[in-house]
């Protein structure tokens, strides 16, 4: 038997059909009638008509009128949406996410990167570089202390009051530069602007010099999961500049990395 007679036997023809079915509606064709999916899946009347009332019984079509009626059509429901959660799922929010800083990267042409809150860190999990800024490297798995970073401060202000709470008291809060916060009170006060602004501005906490902007991403619950940001030199950019050229357009990224992740 040959690989292409063995590949065969392992398919099964009536789950083939029924997809053949499913992908008869598109947006050109969004109702159909039996003749209709019949036509367009390849198969017979018969046929068609076994899969359409089991696809509605299980809720992945809605017919018109009564089951009976001469001339009933079929559309899909948003149930068939789920057919297609499972890859969405097995995406991992990086893959998610590297296009969108691309795209902003291009946009702002400065360094974007992404991080998720790990304990105390940050841990970068996509970047698009532009220049180097740091003095250090940053490449995904570059830690930061999540207390001085943009990021950082945006994810910390997603976590809910007890679970902060927990954290800040576990934490050091070592002064990295001359303008490092390093009370509890002064980064708690920090954080809570943090979340009623929807943003972070760090200006040379982390490094001297390094002057970055973050916002959160947020899951389909509404949690935050991640965070983006845009950094740049304080030597070449000031805040105003920050503020006004590249926080809208990461806020528009955010917005549409959000509007995937819900779907996740």
């Amino acid at each position: 038997m040959t690989e292409a007679a063995d590949r065969a036997n392992d398919t099964v023809q009536s789950l083939v059909r029924g997809l053949a079915v499913i992908r008869a509606f598109d947006a050109e064709h969004p109702e159909l009638t039996l003749s209709e999916v019949a036509r367009r899946a390849g198969i017979t009347r018969a046929a068609a008509g076994r899969f359409l009332r089991t696809l509605e019984q299980e809720g992945y079509l809605r017919g018109s009128g009564s089951p009976t009626a001469v001339g009933r059509t079929y559309t899909l429901t948003p149930r068939v949406l789920e057919l297609g959660f499972s890859y969405l799922s097995a995406l991992s929010i990086p893959e998610i996410v590297q296009p969108h800083l691309e795209r902003l990267s291009r946009e702002v042409d400065e360094s974007v990167s992404a991080a998720v809150l790990d304990g105390g860190d940050i841990v970068y999990i996509a970047r698009v570089p532009t220049r180097r800024i740091m003095s250090v490297r940053i490449t995904i798995g570059t830690r930061f202390p999540a207390f001085a970073t943009s990021m950082g401060r945006v994810l910390l202000a997603g976590m809910p009051d007890a679970a902060l709470g927990e954290l800040l008291e576990a934490s050091a809060l070592p002064s990295l530069t001359e303008r490092t916060l390093t009370t509890a009170d002064a980064l708690r006060g920090e954080l809570a602007r943090v979340r009623e602004q929807g943003w972070a501005l760090v200006d040379g906490e982390l490094e001297p010099g390094l002057r970055s902007v973050a916002v959160p991403l947020h899951d389909r619950r509404g949690d935050v999961v991640a965070a983006v940001n845009v950094s740049t030199s304080a030597t070449r950019d000031t805040v105003e500049h920050v503020m006004e050229q590249y926080l809208p357009p990461l806020r528009r990224t955010a917005a549409a990395i959000d509007a995937e992740l819900r779907l996740v």
